[in-house]
């Protein structure tokens, strides 16, 4: 057990913190994983068995950092981002499985999020929009496009748009997410990541 070891434990760990457990206090987790049995079932995984692949990382791990439970040899889940223009909703799916869901705010009617099946091209932790003069925290870039995924903009001034906007087309086009979720898609989402919009 030498430093690559270690280097590789905290390396796990931190990538996990990013990421919350697959789990709350309300949902049952009869193995300890961090996996509840619910999403067990969903990924066919073993709710009496922590680590169903036997590769010395337990489901749960493995789920929060995008890696198939149920195979040894480290292959990962496919991530896709999910948007229903009509609903105003986005959703994470991993490996087929939705892992959470949100509300947004597209584009309005004169300025419409374009449907489609595209890519995430860029990340910035905040971008800023030169043609709109506003700050586009835990942008996500949509490959070849001109719009993205972000947080409420922010303005020079300090305002933030408000949450009131979620569920409601009213942007230029980007597809807005409130705080919380859009930190935790952009920790999630990499580059490449696969965005459908319908």
């Amino acid at each position: 057990m030498g430093k690559y070891y270690f280097s590789a434990v905290l390396l796990i760990l931190s990538a996990a913190s990013a990421f919350p457990a697959i789990v709350s206090a309300a949902d049952v987790d009869a193995d300890k994983d961090g996996l509840s049995d619910g999403y067990e079932q969903q990924f066919k995984t073993d709710p009496a068995n922590p680590d169903t692949d036997s590769d010395g990382y337990g489901d749960g791990l493995e789920v929060m950092t995008g890696f198939d439970p149920l195979k040894a040899d480290r292959s990962k889940l496919e991530k896709v981002i999910k948007l229903d223009l009509q609903k105003q909703e986005l959703s994470r799916v991993l490996g087929g499985v939705v892992l959470g869901t949100y509300k947004v705010s597209t584009g309005k009617k004169s300025m419409p999020t374009p449907k489609g099946i595209y890519t995430v091209g860029n990340k910035s932790p905040k971008a800023w929009s030169k043609t709109y003069g506003l700050w586009m925290p835990y942008w996500l870039g949509i490959q070849g496009r001109r719009f993205g995924i972000h947080e409420l903009p922010i303005w020079p001034n300090g305002y933030r748009e408000g949450a009131n906007h979620l569920g409601i087309p009213v942007s230029h086009g980007c597809i807005r997410l409130g705080i919380g979720p859009a930190k935790l898609l952009y920790n999630w989402a990499e580059i490449g990541t696969e965005v459908v919009i319908n």
